[in-house]
Order: C-alpha cells, then sequence, then structure tokens
C-alpha cells in the first residue's frame, strides 16, 4: 500500500505567521506535543525552524498519521518525532510530561467534549508553567470578529450541530488552572491563544 502523503493550502498559508509567534513564545528547549497535526505539514516546518524543540505530533485518524510520517520521513531533522496516536477524550494520552501543547483548527471541528478533553489532558501532562497554545478562529465578546467568519460558522453547524466557532470567554473559563496570558490576532480572521498552566494548580478543576 503507497502512503499518501497529505498535502492542504491551509498550513502552507499560516505556517509562516504562526512560526513567528512560536519562536518568542516558546521556550528555548523543551517537547511541544501538537495535537491533531493533521498531515505533519506543520509539524516538519516547526521542527525545522524550531532546532531546540522536540516536536511530537499526533492525530487520532489512521491516514493522517500515515501521512505524518511520510512527511517525517522525507525530513531530515532530528528533533521530530513518530507520530502518535491520541484521542483527546481518553484518560492517559501516554506521553508524560512536556514544557508546551499546542493545536491548531481542532476546537471548531470538533464537538465542545473534544475542546475539554484537550484542556484536560494539557492540565494533565504539562509541566507547572507549561503553555497551551490554541489556534483558529474564535469568537470575541460573543461577536464574530469578520463576516467571513459567521460563514464559516454556519457551515460547520451545518455540517455538524455540534461543531462551531467557540467563543473565547467560553474557552478561556474551561481553562481552569491555566491563566490567559496573551491573544494575537492573526491573518485570515484568526486568533492565537496563549494559555500558561499555573504553578501548583495539579490535576485539579478549578
Amino acid at each position: 500500500m503507497v502512503t499518501v502523503k497529505l498535502s492542504y493550502p491551509s498550513p502552507e498559508r499560516n505556517k509562516g505567521p504562526i512560526l513567528d509567534v512560536l519562536r518568542r513564545v516558546l521556550p528555548a528547549r523543551g517537547t511541544v506535543l501538537e495535537i491533531a497535526s493533521g498531515s505533519g505539514q506543520h509539524a516538519v516546518f516547526f521542527s525545522e525552524h524550531l532546532p531546540g524543540i522536540i516536536w511530537l505530533p499526533t492525530d487520532i485518524a489512521a491516514e493522517r498519521l500515515e501521512s505524518i510520517q511520510a512527511w517525517r520521513e522525507d525530513s531530515s531533522h532530528s528533533n521530530i518525532l513518530e507520530p502518535r496516536r491520541i484521542d483527546v477524550l481518553d484518560d492517559d494520552w501516554g506521553i508524560g510530561t512536556v514544557e508546551v501543547v499546542f493545536s491548531a483548527n481542532l476546537v471548531h471541528i470538533t464537538p465542545w467534549e473534544c475542546c475539554l478533553g484537550l484542556v484536560e489532558g494539557a492540565r494533565r501532562h504539562l509541566k507547572p508553567g507549561g503553555l497551551m497554545i490554541f489556534y483558529g478562529p474564535f469568537r470575541v465578546g460573543g461577536k464574530h470578529t469578520a463576516p467571513s467568519n459567521a460563514d464559516f460558522d454556519e457551515s460547520l453547524r451545518q455540517r455538524d450541530p455540534e461543531w462551531g466557532v467557540r467563543n473565547l470567554e467560553t474557552v478561556r473559563d474551561a481553562a481552569t488552572g491555566f491563566k490567559l496570558e496573551e491573544r494575537i490576532e492573526m491573518p485570515a480572521n484568526n486568533q492565537m491563544l496563549i494559555f500558561r498552566r499555573r504553578r501548583g494548580a495539579g490535576n485539579e478543576k478549578g
């Protein structure tokens, strides 16, 4: 069976602006756990440009895990690990502790409980003071940041009523044990949310 190396236009468009933010906020060294890595384009690009970082890509779908591995095998970078299958709703992701959890374009194309599972998993596996970083479209103050986001939100909900562009404040309030340190406006009406795990927060909620 021939492995399909997937390639999507969106990661090619947004990888540069996302990298600019990651360069500024990530620690000089450590492990980044990427949840829902998709094709693997981000993982290879970021690992290439962040040589002090170990990049751990993950996904839930077999075809995307195969694509990530194909991108990895075509890369000459030793700081990108073999992809792991992770379901954010699992009680234990089996990866120990990491410095950063990063996820792009996940919380709006999954049911709300997946966002909660992502936060809970980050709470379990992030070191105290570690970062949880989300990229994607969010409503701010209950309002869309652009008409195109409102149209996108409607199309998502037509595909699945449990999907949709989330309220930033709802995500922030769900991220108990974390402090929202920064919201960064990105191209194409997206946002990057930078959360820091509170020291001494443990695994508890609240």
